[in-house]
């Protein structure tokens, strides 16, 4: 890749060198990246339009990362940074008295993440409750039918409550019982952190209330059945688009009246600071057993990593192991009916820097710069921001962030049930999705599917609207 200065840019597109350096800035030149006081930008890149240009810097992967010299041997421990940012995203935007709740719970992180008892305590809970480690499966049939190359999944709907969100619920629950937190709190989109939730409840006896909204309880009625018979309290939300924007303000609105006994259980890697740390930490485990799993099939490693990235735990959970390996890492997200940016979930592709949620990040905005409302089949991926550690992983060029429709999710979902027996979730569908138009596409190669969750969620509702591709 040949890079070219901000002088020389300035030059080639008619600009002064100013307006080069504020475009760089906004995110709107493809794959600039700063170097030292500057910027340099890719001699391919067009002069962006008056909208925010779509990043195209799949071609740019590992040459940007050695410019950036960044060294992702020790990546965990520069990123984030004490106030929790990863580059400029990340943080924590909220009042003085919630600021003080999450720094309690930021102190306890730090005292008992490392403690051979919680650690211990952790691995117990995964091994004998939640089943880990999950497996990695070869789509031999799938794989044949696309063509050459060969899809693995990593089969996190095996994980215990049929998704990969158990992994760090159960770990948030046992931070608020060494806390001496009574209740624990969260949103849900599509139900499967939810039920992560009210399972890890149980498991320790704690209270438990989940907030979700009205249109998404309808979509995913099995696992609103599942909270309750758990023994959850379902509260119902009714504001706005009615999903999972709503949900999560309701649920801060109800955190902040209870957070000297309750526990805030995020269900992303988003929020404010610690959250996108401690939500990453807990989900790692599916990229470590992965790239172990991987290499004792193959005796190599995969040529492309993908999975589903809404907020983006399990895609940062399977990516961080490959941070530092010669891989192609993409995070797929929902880009609705791909009509327009209107009708999108795909934050990275379609938005701007902004603050939701007490963090700084990537999020869907309109000409006012108000947040807009998220648009896609999959309730889980219906958010418009994305984590900030995603949003900095784009910035520097490790991971490409592709978006994929309602329709090419859906194709991709009946696929998988009818090729190999395995009904995935909707989310997950998009992942697959991506892979499955690689694989026509490539002459060979190998690519890991995260399999974020199962789809008995789903059913009913794709029944219901695409009874045509039964």
């Amino acid at each position: 890749m040949i890079y070219i200065s901000v002088k020389e840019a300035a030059r080639k597109w008619g600009l002064n060198e100013r307006r080069v350096r504020a475009l760089c800035e906004q995110g709107r030149v493809d794959g600039a990246y700063k170097k030292g006081k500057s910027y340099v930008i890719p001699n391919i890149s067009n002069k962006p339009s008056d909208k925010r240009s779509r990043r195209n810097i799949e071609n740019q992967i590992y040459s940007a990362i050695k410019e950036e010299k960044i060294d992702f041997t020790t990546y965990k421990k520069n990123y984030p940074n004490k106030e929790g940012y990863f580059g400029r995203f990340g943080g924590s935007y909220v009042s003085k008295e919630l600021q003080n709740a999450f720094n309690e719970i930021y102190d306890g992180y730090l005292t008992i993440c490392k403690s051979s008892r919680f650690i211990e305590g952790l691995r117990r809970i995964r091994r004998d409750f939640q089943g880990r480690p999950t497996p990695l499966y070869h789509c031999e049939r799938l794989s044949t039918y696309l063509g050459k190359v060969q899809i693995y999944l990593k089969r996190e709907d095996l994980n215990h409550t049929g998704s990969h969100k158990l992994n760090h619920c159960m770990g948030e629950a046992l931070l608020a019982k060494y806390l001496g937190k009574t209740k624990l709190i969260a949103e849900t989109g599509a139900g499967s952190h939810g039920v992560a939730v009210a399972t890890a409840a149980a498991y320790f006896g704690l209270e438990c209330e989940i907030h979700m909204g009205a249109v998404d309880i309808k979509k995913q009625a099995p696992n609103v059945a599942k909270m309750k018979i758990l023994g959850a309290k379902v509260i119902e939300v009714n504001e706005g688009t009615k999903t999972l924007k709503e949900a999560v303000d309701s649920a801060f609105a109800a955190y902040s009246k209870e957070y000297k006994t309750a526990f805030y259980c995020m269900g992303s890697t988003v929020g404010p600071h610690p959250f996108p740390l401690m939500v990453r930490d807990f989900q790692e485990i599916i990229g470590k057993e992965a790239r172990e799993q991987f290499i004792e099939k193959t005796g190599e490693l995969p040529d492309i990593v993908c999975a589903c990235t809404g907020g983006g735990s399990n895609s940062i959970g399977i990516f961080e192991a490959f941070l530092d390996d010669p891989v192609k890492l993409v995070g797929i997200e929902a880009a609705g009916t791909g009509k327009s940016s209107d009708e999108t979930a795909a934050s990275i592709n379609y938005g701007k820097e902004g603050i939701i949620h007490g963090f700084n990040s990537i999020v869907l905005q309109d000409e006012n710069g108000n947040v807009k409302d998220a648009s896609t089949i999959a309730s889980g991926l219906d958010y418009p921001g994305v984590g900030p550690e995603h949003a900095f992983l784009n910035s520097i060029g490790r991971v490409n962030y592709v978006p994929i429709t309602d329709d090419e999710a859906v194709e991709a979902f009946f696929l998988l049930s009818k090729l190999e027996g395995i009904i995935p979730a909707i989310e997950s569908s998009h992942a697959l999705a991506y892979a499955i138009k690689c694989a026509r596409t490539m002459h060979s190669g190998s690519i890991v599917v995260c399999l974020s969750g199962r789809g008995d969620k789903d059913l009913d509702y794709l029944i219901e609207h695409y009874s045509n591709l039964i």
